[in-house]
């Protein structure tokens, strides 16, 4: 693939992002469509959202101009997923829908991706032993990866520049992958959304023109990339090329890629179910929430140390996965994981007690205060019967 096709796909999805986005704002703005800021908003004001819409039609043009490399018509599979998640996430938006009208909106887009056969995983190349793997199975894992990496995505988008940023994270190293394996086709897709997501991060983190990707963006950049996860799943010895680990350490390597989506996500249900709360429940339990209101970081410098995260060890892992078993690999991932999640437990729980006590010490001497005051007042009535 010569050098220029990789360069124009991402500047032409980075300048039809760019300069179409503002036309967004300005329509949100005029129909009055705002994110209104509530108890669990990051947010104090008033802002565009729907930046989403961005990302399907730049997908959309994308897809059209990469159908020389789209020789199993694969493309045919993924629009109809996206049409149906643009069209939810745009009611979601706008409206607000129930967990359940949003679940079943995703499996009906992702059921077009898993019928397709060039999407079918055979086998898991001698994971954990397990080679061959019935084609039940697979509609059962692939379902499940799909709508799991879809909603982690979807969980992260709560503070500004986070989704966009692990979202390039996670792109670069797809793309990554997919040109060693001469998979031009997804290549080029990941470096056009890539475009597309750095165009909106300008916006995102603006002062002046920002705006959300909201459900729209979140389900799609998530839809798009679980469809990344689940071709990379079908590598086989034969695609596979010059990739810097070990084949069979694939399903090690795609979850240390989606670390941060699926970590917190892991994390935040966990707690809510361990409350007796519904898992789609809202709340402010997510990492990037800690690392606001814990640690006082801004959204950017939240953001960015995620992202750093996310980078670095993805970078481990394929470190460790080019010679390590994929047993001992699973055994220290769930060791890392356990040990984060305890160290978040103990940071929310130590920082939780924390402002209690600060609280408990204000009141505390607001009624000091208050007794003092109605003392005073005594005092001086008693002074002035006496007179």
């Amino acid at each position: 693939m010569p050098l220029y096709y990789p360069i124009l796909f991402f500047f032409g999805a980075y300048a039809l992002t760019y300069f179409t986005i503002p036309k967004i704002i300005g329509l949100v703005e005029n129909k009055r469509l705002m994110d209104e800021p509530n108890n669990r908003s990051s947010h104090k004001t008033k802002t565009p959202t729907l930046g989403g819409v961005s990302f399907f039609y730049t997908i959309i043009f994308t897809l059209f101009f990469l159908k020389q490399w789209d020789s199993n018509s694969e493309a045919m599979y993924i629009i109809p997923g996206l049409t149906i998640l643009l069209i939810i996430g745009l009611k979601d938006d706008l409206l607000v829908l129930a967990p359940f009208t949003k679940l079943l909106a995703q499996l009906c887009a992702l059921g077009f991706v898993l019928l397709n056969e060039n999407f079918i995983v055979h086998s898991l190349n001698g994971f954990l032993g397990i080679h061959e793997i019935p084609i039940y199975l697979y509609y059962l894992v692939g379902g499940f990866v799909m709508l799991t990496v879809i909603n982690a995505y979807n969980l992260i988008d709560g503070i500004d520049g986070l989704a966009a940023i692990v979202g390039i994270v996670i792109l670069i190293m797809y793309a990554t992958i997919f040109y060693f394996t001469n998979d031009f086709f997804y290549t080029l897709l990941c470096l056009a959304l890539n475009g597309s997501l750095i165009a909106f991060l300008s916006f995102n983190l603006s002062s002046t023109k920002k705006i959300f990707m909201g459900d729209t963006g979140s389900l799609i950049v998530g839809f798009i990339i679980s469809i990344l996860t689940l071709k990379f799943l079908t590598l086989t010895k034969e695609s596979y090329n010059n990739l810097p680990f070990l084949l069979e350490n694939g399903p090690i390597i795609a979850m240390s890629i989606l670390i941060v989506p699926l970590f917190d996500t892991a994390r935040v249900f966990t707690i809510r179910i361990a409350n007796k709360k519904s898992p789609f429940s809202p709340d402010r339990n997510h990492i990037h929430h800690i690392l606001i209101d814990y640690l006082s970081l801004s959204h950017r410098q939240a953001s960015l140390f995620l992202g750093g995260f996310n980078l670095l060890f993805v970078v481990l892992f394929i470190f460790l996965g080019s010679t390590s078993k994929n047993g001992y690999l699973l055994i220290f991932l769930i060791i890392i994981i356990i040990g984060l999640g305890y160290l978040f437990f103990r940071l929310d729980f130590s920082f939780s007690n924390l402002k209690k006590k600060l609280i408990l010490r204000n009141k505390v001497d607001n009624l000091k205060k208050e007794v003092k005051k109605n003392r005073k007042k005594l005092t001086n009535k008693k002074k002035n019967k006496d007179k």
